[in-house]
């Protein structure tokens, strides 16, 4: 669909060497797609950049600038560079530019850094202060200018408030209209300061119920400004990228020339094809946050909106993930490794745990510390059926707390079959059982599916977490009633920031740029917040003759994964 009253008559092509411009330029993903594209004959240039976050402006400098490495502060005093940045208006938060005092207390290495950065990226920092002769539009005849904007989504997306994108509203979607300023003030120069190529991104909502009407006055603007312009909703799954990622974009062209988008092509891997096959152990779930998470109330928290769709996809990330990152569901080890070497699992107990992983490989993992606590206290025979476990010390077990109680006895309390005073944390606490037959209906089910030999004591946790035996572990999850759930033997982990950002389309080697002065929680947060570079590929492409999608994205997970 378009409000366009009549299309262009030909198709445009760029011919002309691209200078590019980036408003709201995050990491600056449009950049990294016409690099991509430079293979296919297209010469790009970048050209000028407004980004106010001072983690996306570091973030653009090591992926784009990465060998600048010039001290263009050195001339100047720290309380003149402050000054610099408090008047450009930059940004710790995203939300609002940073006072004086705030820049100042950051220190001056990072002042110097910052505006470092600022320099080598051509950062106009703050669009409210950008005016058109800053943007340096000049020698049109010899070059294409494009200038792509993708506005804050906040104020439309159904996951924030909600407040619109109206002129004069104060929103941050409302900073759609800076861009109309600077278009105006182009065009007082006549349409050879004006961009030849428009594009736009923001969420589907952008031209939904609540917004519709803002968006056909910003059409008609643009359209008397003497741009074509065409949009559509846009699916990266449907451009070679797992993620099932929604965006409205909008292309205008400046004359009478027509676009039409790029077509779509068949998914050919799924998430389970770009994950990591080694991933450290903190990005697993403990069992309280998979209890949290089904037993929230927020929608967007919740288990079932944090793993992936059935089709293989991973849903849309989110700026927010950085508090939530998205979730996979992995196998777990086949094997532990212990004092006394690799333990091998029998088939006939561990069923279907003898299996490659998601990721076609085996993992070995080393076994929690109340694993190897409950594997420990069982094979010393120093438990009785009723004893209370108290696996609070499990530090003393392993030497990483001197001070911790060392000997396995002081681990085992005798109770008399009556319970412990539960406390704040009863989870430190656990049970040694026997006849599971009788004692535990979830238990016996799991003797049931699993063979478990009875005959031996288990040691499980309070909750019926886990399990264990001299020759195995099995792990269980929880569901909302605090019982035993069998889960086939899988794990919850978080996504990597480097899955995250391979679902942006953003190539190994690239992400390590990005992440060399980056917090996990930071690279969650930019990822989430950008455009999936393969989906801005396929768009700028149609411009360029010869190009052909496939053979971009084939390359694109040869450098992931090798495949």
């Amino acid at each position: 669909m378009q409000l366009s009253m009549f299309d262009g008559k030909v198709d445009y092509y760029l011919n002309k060497p691209i200078r590019l411009i980036e408003f709201f330029a995050g990491y600056g993903s449009q950049s990294k797609a016409l690099e991509e594209l430079e293979k296919w004959g297209l010469k790009f240039q970048h050209w000028k950049i407004c980004e106010w976050a001072v983690k996306s402006i570091q973030a653009y400098k090591d992926l784009h600038f990465a060998n600048d490495n010039n001290d263009y502060s050195r001339d100047f005093t720290f309380e003149y560079i402050a000054q610099i940045l408090f008047e450009n208006g930059i940004s710790s938060n995203y939300n609002e530019p940073m006072t004086l005092e705030q820049i100042k207390r950051l220190g001056e290495k990072q002042c110097r850094n910052i505006y470092n950065n600022c320099v080598a990226t051509h950062n106009l920092v703050n669009i409210q202060k950008c005016t058109a002769e800053k943007l340096e539009i000049t020698d049109t005849d010899k070059y294409d200018y494009i200038l792509t904007y993708s506005f804050p989504c906040q104020d439309l997306s159904k996951a924030g408030l909600q407040k619109g994108m109206e002129k004069g509203s104060g929103t941050r979607s409302g900073m759609l209209w800076e861009v109309e300023r600077i278009l105006g003030e182009l065009n007082e120069g006549g349409q050879t300061k004006l961009p030849r190529i428009l594009l736009m991104e923001n969420v589907p909502d952008v031209i939904g119920s609540g917004a519709i009407k803002d968006f056909a006055k910003w059409l008609g603007k643009l359209e008397s400004l003497g741009y074509k312009c065409y949009w559509k909703v846009l699916n990266a799954k449907d451009f070679g990228i797992p993620q099932n990622r929604e965006r409205c974009f909008m292309i205008s062209i400046l004359g009478d020339y027509f676009y039409g988008f790029p077509q779509t092509i068949p998914l050919t891997y799924k998430l389970v094809d770009i994950l990591e096959t080694k991933v450290d152990e903190k990005f697993y779930l403990s069992q309280k946050a998979i209890n949290g998470k089904l037993n929230t109330q927020f929608n967007v928290s919740s288990l079932e909106m944090t793993l992936p769709q059935k089709d293989g996809c991973c849903r849309t990330l989110c700026a927010r993930d950085y508090k939530d990152p998205k979730c996979v569901i992995e196998p777990i080890a086949c094997e532990l490794r212990t004092d006394e070497g690799i333990r091998t699992f029998n088939d006939n107990v561990m069923g279907t745990l003898r299996t490659i992983d998601a990721c076609g490989q085996k993992h070995i993992i080393e076994p929690t510390m109340k694993e190897q606590l409950c594997d420990r206290l069982v094979e010393s025979g120093l438990l009785k059926v009723g004893d209370v476990i108290n696996h609070s010390y499990t530090n003393g077990l392993t030497g990483k707390n001197p001070n911790s109680r060392q000997s396995l006895e002081d681990y085992v309390e005798s109770t008399n079959g009556i319970c412990n005073t539960l406390t704040t944390r009863p989870d430190v606490l656990g049970i040694a059982v026997d006849d599971l037959t009788t004692k535990n209906k979830r238990l016996a089910q799991m003797v049931n599916d699993k063979k478990i030999d009875v005959e031996k004591v288990q040691a499980i946790d309070i909750y019926n977490q886990t399990t264990h035996d001299e020759m195995h572990t099995i792990k269980t999850n929880i569901d909302k009633g605090n019982m035993t759930a069998i889960t086939q033997n899988l794990r919850i982990r978080k996504l990597t920031p480097k899955e995250c950002f391979r679902l942006m389309g953003i190539k190994d080697e690239d992400f390590e740029k990005i992440a060399k002065k980056q917090s996990n929680a930071s690279l969650y947060h930019l990822a989430g917040d950008s455009i999936v570079v393969s989906v801005l590929v396929a768009i700028f492409g149609q411009m360029i003759k010869g190009f052909d999608f496939n053979d971009y994205i084939k390359e694109f997970y040869k450098n992931i994964k090798g495949i």
